[in-house]
């Protein structure tokens, strides 16, 4: 077993608006946020799982499957316009301090993103500790290619693609692989998650994921097919 500290993050805010109340839904038996705190402790990896929320009822969720609520997030922290990345600054701040622990990695994982499986975050870890990286994040292979069948508007509303390769490219299999974030494990190494207000840095490497295990949910129709793919993960996931 490895001696690295680990400081694994989930952060769930109260106020969604596309479905209401979604981190503690009921999704395949249990509240969403479950979910990712299971994988979060099955990983045996994490030091500390830490939720941040501003919600008093997302927290009673959270210690009953076993994750630790030491605070409620500040309110500047909580608005719709506010970014992640600064609630996992502050996750990590308030710990360290807090616990004067020294944390060797920091692991974020979203609580929208239940089909994941344990070795989707071994791999993206194994990433980041066998490269140059200074952080990792999950991705899945793109449906739709900027250089093939993906298209922006000038100022007059002419359409052209979004990216141009060198020649025209005629089929997708001959367009350059592309990438779409999956919004489901983020890994910093220590010494390179505060300071920046950016996920990507100058050593920022990927590790992919199927799609069928790439599902966010961030609308009712998603929250809809999670189900689906629950019911049917023999088959699918």
């Amino acid at each position: 077993m490895s001696n690295d500290l680990v400081l694994c993050t989930i952060c769930a805010r109260g106020g969604s608006k596309g479905v209401p109340n979604k981190n503690i839904r009921t999704v395949a038996g249990k509240p969403l946020i479950a979910h990712t705190i299971e994988h979060a402790l099955d990983w045996n990896r994490s030091t500390d799982v830490v939720v941040s929320t501003d919600s008093t009822e997302i927290a009673e969720v959270a210690e009953q499957y076993g994750a630790e609520v030491p605070f409620l997030r500040p309110e500047q922290l909580a608005s719709d316009s506010a970014a992640k990345l600064p609630v996992i600054q502050h996750v990590h701040q308030y710990m360290t301090e807090e616990t004067d622990t020294d944390y060797d990695y920091i692991v974020d994982l979203d609580a929208t993103a239940p089909l994941r499986k344990i070795e989707d975050i071994k791999n993206c870890f194994q990433v980041l500790q066998n490269s140059d990286s200074h952080n990792v994040y999950t991705v899945t292979e793109a449906d739709k290619n900027p250089y093939f069948n993906m298209v922006e508007l000038d100022q007059d509303g002419c359409a052209s693609l979004s990216k141009q390769a060198q020649s025209e490219i005629v089929r997708r299999q001959d367009a350059p692989d592309v990438y779409a974030m999956n919004a489901s494990v983020y890994i910093w190494e220590q010494g390179h998650l505060q300071g920046t207000d950016s996920i990507h840095q100058e050593r920022t490497r990927i590790s992919v994921m199927p799609p069928e295990r790439s599902v966010d949910i961030d609308r009712p129709i998603d929250l809809a097919f999670v189900e689906f793919l629950f019911e049917n993960e023999s088959e699918y996931v």
